[in-house]
C-alpha cells in the first residue's frame, strides 16, 4: 500500500512505519529505497494506472519526511511547489494533470558523495501516447529523464531528457552507472544509462552534459542522437499520429528493461542485458481515461494480431535477447553473446574476471568478463531475471541469486 518500513536489524522489530503514497490515488512501489545522508530515498510506480510521479526523503531515524521533489508538474490553477516545476509546466500542453502526468521513478537512483548529488530515473508518461496527455506536443518534463538533485533538500540541479515528449513507454529508470573514464585524454566524471529508447548515454554527472549518444541495440524508432541537440533524430510517423507506426524497435519492454547493467573498471566494458523486442504503436481511437486500471492510449494490437504474414514474420524474426559487453568509449559492442530468447537477467562482474547473468532458460552462468566465453553454468529450472550477488566468508567467495519469475513477465515490464 505505498509503506516505507523501518526495521530493527537485530531483532526485526518496526523502528517506523510511514505512508509515502496518496492512498485515494493508484501509486505502488516497485524500487529499493536508498539511503543518502540520512535520508531515506524512496520512489514510487503506477504510471500507466494515472498518477503524478516524486521522490520521498524521510529521516532514518524517525520516518519524517524531509522533502518532495515532484517529477511533472501539477494542475497550473494550484500553484507550482517550486522553479522546476514551473519550468516544467512549460514544456506541456492540455489538461496533462487530469490522467496524472506520470514520470514515476519506479527504479534507478544514484548517488555521488563527492559532489553530493543525487541522480533519479523518471519513467514514462500517463497516458504513453502524447497524442492525449498533451495534444500540443512540447517535451513534457521531467518525463524520460535523468534528473540531479541537492540531496540535502531536493532542489532541481540539472536534467537530461533521453526521449523529449515519450509517447512510446521509454522510461529512463533503468540503471545508471558512476563512473571515472577516460574521454580524449581526459579524466571525466561520467553518468552512463543504457534506457528503454535503445541509446547508451555517457553524461558528465556534474553538469548533464551530453558526452555521447551511441545505439546499443537494434533502433528503428530514430535514426541518432543529434549530439548539438541533445534530441534523438525520430523517424516518419514514429509517433503515429497519421495511423499506425510502422513495426519499432524497441516497444515498451524496452531494449533494456529495469534488469541492472554492471560496469567492469579494468575491462572498460558495460554489460548490458539487452534486448529487441519491437512493437506496432497505434492511436486508441476508444480512449477513456479510467483512474486505477491500465491507460496508455495506445492499441497494439496490429502487432499481437498482425494481418500482413510479413509483419508477422517480423514480429517474430526480431525478438532476440544478448549480453552486450559495451565500450562507453568508443561507443561500441566488443563482444556479444546471443540467448534464445528476451528477458535474461541482470549482471554482475568482478575483479577476478568473471561475469555472471541468469537468464530465461533457468540457467546461472559464469562467463569470462573479458571475452564472454562461458565458463560453467547452474540449472536453476526456473527463470533467473534477478541480478545476482557475490560474498566471501572466510576467504571463499560465494555467488547467490534470486530464481524464479516472480509472476507475469508482461507486468513486471
Amino acid at each position: 500500500d505505498g509503506r516505507l518500513v523501518s526495521l530493527d536489524a537485530a531483532s526485526g522489530a518496526v523502528n517506523w512505519s510511514v505512508q509515502t503514497t496518496d492512498r485515494g490515488e493508484p501509486y505502488t512501489i516497485t524500487g529499493a529505497p536508498r539511503v543518502v545522508k540520512g535520508k531515506v530515498i524512496i520512489g514510487n510506480g503506477g504510471g500507466e494506472y494515472g498518477v503524478r510521479g516524486y521522490v520521498s526523503a524521510d529521516d532514518a531515524a524517525t520516518g519524517e519526511l524531509s522533502w518532495r521533489f515532484y517529477t511533472v508538474p501539477g494542475n497550473p490553477a494550484d500553484g507550482f511547489e517550486n522553479a522546476a516545476m514551473e519550468r516544467a509546466a512549460a514544456t506541456w500542453t492540455g489538461e496533462w494533470w487530469q490522467y496524472g502526468g506520470g514520470g514515476t521513478v519506479w527504479d534507478s537512483m544514484a548517488y555521488d558523495p563527492d559532489l553530493d548529488l543525487l541522480y533519479i530515473g523518471v519513467g514514462n508518461g500517463s497516458p504513453w501516447n502524447q497524442q492525449i496527455r498533451s495534444p500540443g506536443g512540447g517535451d513534457n518534463l521531467f518525463l524520460s529523464s535523468i534528473v540531479a538533485l541537492n540531496p540535502d533538500n531536493g532542489e532541481y540541479v540539472w536534467h537530461y531528457q533521453t526521449t523529449p515528449g515519450d509517447s512510446w513507454d521509454y522510461t529512463a529508470t533503468q540503471h545508471m552507472i558512476l563512473a571515472d573514464i577516460e574521454i580524449d585524454g581526459e579524466l571525466r566524471q561520467v553518468l552512463m544509462q543504457a534506457p528503454k529508447n535503445g541509446f547508451f548515454y555517457v553524461l558528465d554527472r556534474r553538469t548533464g552534459e551530453l558526452l555521447s549518444a551511441d545505439a546499443y541495440a537494434t533502433v528503428t524508432w530514430a535514426s541518432h542522437v543529434d549530439m548539438e541537440t541533445g534530441r534523438p533524430v525520430e523517424a516518419e510517423n514514429a509517433r503515429y499520429e497519421n495511423g499506425p507506426s510502422p513495426f519499432a524497435i524497441p516497444g515498451p519492454f524496452g531494449a533494456h528493461n529495469w534488469h541492472p547493467m554492471s560496469y567492469h573498471p579494468e575491462h572498460g566494458l558495460v554489460y548490458i542485458p539487452r534486448q529487441d523486442v519491437g512493437t506496432i504503436y497505434k492511436s486508441d481511437e476508444n480512449f477513456e481515461h479510467r483512474p486505477g486500471y491500465w491507460n496508455t492510449g495506445t492499441d497494439i494490437t496490429p502487432a499481437l494480431l498482425p494481418d500482413d504474414p510479413a509483419t508477422r514474420a517480423a514480429v517474430l524474426d526480431t525478438i532476440r535477447g544478448l549480453i552486450v559487453a559495451w565500450d562507453p568509449v568508443k561507443g561500441e559492442a566488443r563482444w556479444e553473446v546471443e540467448h534464445a530468447g528476451p528477458w535474461n537477467g541482470g549482471m554482475l562482474s568482478t575483479g577476478g574476471n568473471l561475469l555472471f547473468q541468469g537468464n530465461a532458460e533457468g540457467q546461472l552462468v559464469a562467463y569470462r568478463a573479458d571475452t564472454g566465453e562461458q565458463l560453467w553454468h547452474f540449472d536453476a529450472q526456473t527463470g533467473i531475471v534477478a541480478p545476482p550477488v557475490t560474498y566471501r566468508i572466510d576467504g571463499e567467495q560465494y555467488v547467490a541469486v534470486v530464481a524464479g519469475w516472480g509472476g507475469s513477465m508482461a507486468m513486471t515490464a
